[in-house]
């Protein structure tokens, strides 16, 4: 039998660091029992969810067809190489989310479909990704890891809290699980055992451990152990550079040189390296099984970040920091969709970067499921009635995708519908979640 908990062979150790290996064949490195002589057993299921706020362009979200032979708009031209491994969802939505129609109203249940509170007070539902976490993701060292690339919001709009807008993973009803907007807290959170300003690289804390392992495993399972610690060092560095460049991201500072010492550790001043950063350590933590469940906020609903890295149609010569993103998102402009792209550009860099690593005879794409999500069909309107969802991957072969499935005429469209279905692909199997009774059958 086999329950994928911790073994001692999963991890290499050293002081004050743990780090989970990726798959090897040589090991049964998801915690098969020790004594087995059976190859390794099959890589977990792993959830990875996306959000991006204010919706996209109304004309441009669409998606037609199956297979390689699936026609996109341009909002997903990005994903052109992931038709077949894309699931385009069409009509699902939350009933309880259409009662304030404004942002907070609309975002703070998005992963529960649950009544959410107003007046200033917190309580929305626990969210599916959390449900998941507190029971599949106890097989790991992280039950889940919860990133995001803008600052939460604590103020009130139009009755609503913002923090509505910008939590979409929550504890529990009245807790929006704690956000990691840091790269390099989220690398310590998955490979460091304590914390601390100063501590030396996680691979120098290792490399005696790996010297070992490599002596007990295949040529094959060497090459892919070197590839792997490359990569971790390959982030290590950027993160120790991140906070050096010069584009600002989100609000305006009042000062064109700051006034104090620079911190070591900070956000990336660049928006792009930043969504990057995240991708590369939700990629790790999967990759190495240090968590099988991460969310990632690119922005928050009614988002206050720039776009200075992408050059702007609408004014040549500049950069989309000329408006914010949730004023940019009440135009169908190029410039609105450009930044569209440009968030459907980050999951891309996300699902190549799992589809090319192979985890026996399925890549860690194939054993993803990695849905991205928004609260609002179009910023322009605020329309909720119908929400944008894709879900990437194959769930462990579970999950057929080069789909399109359209519920938007059907009866019973509860986006909770898929969460259920969802939940069911990683063995997590409640009766019912938020107003939903039963699954998607076709998911």
């Amino acid at each position: 039998m086999n329950n994928h908990r911790f073994s001692r062979r999963t991890f290499l150790r050293g002081t004050g660091v743990t780090m989970a290996l990726p798959w090897l064949e040589s090991h049964n490195v998801w915690g098969d029992e020790a004594k087995s002589n059976k190859p390794a057993s099959e890589a977990p299921v792993r959830l990875g969810v996306l959000f991006s706020g204010n919706g996209f362009h109304s004309k441009e979200w669409w998606a037609k067809g199956e297979g390689k032979a699936m026609e996109l708009g341009r909002v997903l031209a990005p994903l052109h190489d992931f038709r077949d491994k894309m699931l385009f969802v069409r009509g699902l939505y939350h009933e309880e989310a259409r009662k304030g129609n404004i942002h907070s109203s609309q975002t703070g249940n998005l992963l529960s479909g649950a009544p959410i509170a107003s007046g200033g007070e917190i309580k929305s539902g626990t969210s599916f990704d959390q449900l998941v976490a507190q029971s599949y993701g106890r097989s790991t060292k992280v039950p889940s890891l919860v990133l995001g690339c803008e600052r939460s919001n604590p103020s009130v709009h139009k009755n609503y809290s913002m923090l509505y807008s910008s939590h979409i993973s929550w504890s529990s009803p009245t807790t929006p699980t704690p956000l990691e907007i840091y790269p390099s807290l989220a690398f310590d959170r998955l490979f460091k055992d304590d914390v601390a300003p100063g501590d030396r690289s996680v691979l120098d804390a290792v490399l005696s451990d790996a010297q070992d392992l490599r002596r007990s495993i295949s040529g094959g399972d060497q090459r892919k152990l070197d590839e792997y610690l490359d990569s971790v060092r390959e982030v290590e560095k950027r993160i120790e550079n991140a906070g050096i460049r010069g584009e600002l991201q989100g609000w305006r500072p009042t000062l064109d040189k700051p006034n104090i010492t620079r911190p070591a550790d900070g956000i990336p001043q660049d928006i792009a390296e930043h969504m990057r950063l995240m991708c590369d350590i939700m990629v790790l933590g999967f990759q190495t099984d240090t968590t099988r469940i991460t969310t990632l906020k690119l922005n928050n609903d009614h988002s206050a970040l720039r776009f200075p890295n992408l050059p702007s149609v609408q004014q040549a010569g500049h950069g989309i920091d000329y408006m914010i993103h949730h004023l940019l998102s009440h135009s169908d402009g190029e410039d609105w969709l450009a930044v569209n792209q440009f968030f459907m550009e980050n999951l891309a860099y996300l699902a190549g970067k799992l589809d090319a690593i192979q985890e026996g005879s399925r890549t860690l794409l194939d054993n993803t499921m990695l849905m991205h999500c928004s609260s609002m069909m179009a910023g322009a309107k605020h329309d909720n009635d119908q929400l944008p969802v894709i879900v990437l991957g194959g769930a462990g072969g579970r999950l057929k995708g080069g789909r399109v499935l359209d519920y938007k005429d059907k009866p019973e469209r509860q986006l909770c519908r898929l969460f259920l279905s969802m939940m069911d692909k990683m063995e997590v199997r409640p009766e019912t979640f938020g107003d939903a009774k039963m699954r998607l059958e076709e998911v």
